[in-house]
């Protein structure tokens, strides 16, 4: 990538942080959701116990960026700890199969939404694409755990993940601005 010249659009750090930050605490809610109803001993609560620690370290830094950079979070947190807690206890419910394939839904999208947030910074802020770029391979490995313990033999698992994308899209869309 090139350097930031006069005239070139920087990137706007602040919603991706706000966005961000909102999407790991999303994450964290979901994981929360699916484990108060998930047997305790059964494998899928065993992997997403794991990814719920990853999730918990991802908003830790998040949570200090804004901080640092005296962002805002997004006025939807609110909102976003009911519906993440929602979705996940109600895909839980569901299945364990459905559970990852909440998971595999949810990673796919914030994978497409990481990597272009890395293209949108470019050169402009290394610590912010450092952190990211980490991230994003967690949460892309996070995916491929649920599809090899069996996200796609959730029933209907096509109309549930691309429910589920879609609300994430969504989701995103309106952290970057409010």
């Amino acid at each position: 990538m090139r350097p930031w010249r006069p005239g070139d659009r920087r990137a706007d750090t602040g919603s991706m942080l706000r966005v961000d930050q909102a999407g790991e605490y999303g994450a964290t809610r979901i994981y929360a959701g699916q484990l108060a109803v998930l047997r305790p001993n059964c494998p899928e609560a065993k992997l997403i116990a794991r990814m719920a620690a990853q999730e918990e370290r991802h908003l830790r830094r998040f949570n200090h960026l804004m901080a640092e950079r005296r962002g805002r979070p997004t006025v939807l947190q609110p909102f976003w700890d009911v519906a993440g807690f929602a979705l996940g206890a109600a895909t839980a419910l569901m299945s364990e199969k459905a559970a990852l394939a909440c998971t595999d839904a949810v990673e796919t999208e914030i994978d497409r939404h990481y990597q272009q947030q890395l293209d949108e910074l470019g050169a402009d802020d290394p610590e912010l694409a450092a952190d990211i770029a980490e991230f994003r391979a967690e949460e892309i490995e996070h995916r491929d755990t649920a599809r090899e313990a069996g996200a796609a033999d959730a029933v209907g698992y096509p109309l549930l993940t691309a429910a589920i994308r879609a609300g994430c899209r969504v989701a995103i869309g309106l952290s970057k601005r409010i």
